[in-house]
């Protein structure tokens, strides 16, 4: 998309180069890093609309990188893994990044993803504010802060959207197929647990209790609901 700017990381230059050369037709500017450290620095200093980020680098490797990122921004990423590398993907997946491609891979088919996922970021319509606030509840996404009884709650980049997402429509009821749409921004082709286990470890860490005056609601048969008592 003409105006954005893209952060390349890969200690592969003939990668690096590639991938710069397409998107550069595609009106992108463009930032590269050979290693984890120099990536980290760039995402503060040029601040991309969206990091390309390979696993497997030296200094500080890929899944590194993504989880000190989600320590300070919400800005994309998409990992760049092997094919046999399913539990870095995963993790990759649980840190926050929001999509992967295997390797060997098609440009065209980084370019359109890096497109779909730059698309669904200003449509988020559950991003409407940095702060939310519920009787023993703060939320700010922008600091990525969580205070729930007086406490700060540490949250992965995908538990705090997943929380954001059911806390900005109180008594709405989410399907998982549409939570996965909005915070993962795809569907698991029937994985749908994992927004169980982001549910029940939010349930956990938020430490709701039959007291609490709110809740993260299981409606069986369909998905959750954040509800908040009268």
């Amino acid at each position: 998309m003409v105006g954005q700017t893209l952060l390349i990381v890969d200690d592969d230059a003939q990668i690096r180069e590639l991938l710069n050369l397409y998107f550069k037709k595609e009106g992108f500017a463009v930032e590269e890093a050979a290693d984890g450290v120099e990536a980290i620095r760039k995402v503060v200093e040029k601040k991309p609309n969206l990091v390309i980020l390979d696993i497997m680098m030296p200094i500080l490797d890929g899944i590194e990188v993504c989880r000190e990122i989600r320590k300070f921004s919400r800005i994309p990423i998409i990992m760049l893994t092997a094919r046999t590398e399913d539990e870095d993907r995963i993790m990759g997946l649980e840190l926050g990044a929001d999509d992967y491609v295997a390797k060997p891979f098609n440009p065209r088919e980084i370019v359109a993803r890096v497109n779909a996922v730059l698309r669904r970021v200003p449509d988020m319509d559950y991003v409407k504010a940095d702060t939310i606030e519920f009787p023993q509840l703060e939320i700010n996404i922008t600091e990525h802060t969580i205070t729930t009884f007086g406490k700060q709650v540490s949250l992965t980049g995908k538990e705090m959207e997943l929380l954001w997402c059911l806390t900005s429509h109180p008594g709405r009821t989410f399907s998982r197929e549409i939570l996965l749409e909005k915070v993962w921004g795809y569907t698991y082709f029937g994985e749908t647990r994992t927004v169980d286990t982001h549910i029940k470890r939010l349930r956990q860490k938020l430490g709701s209790k039959e007291n609490t005056p709110w809740d993260i609601q299981t409606v069986w048969g369909v998905g959750y609901r954040f509800v908040v008592q009268q």
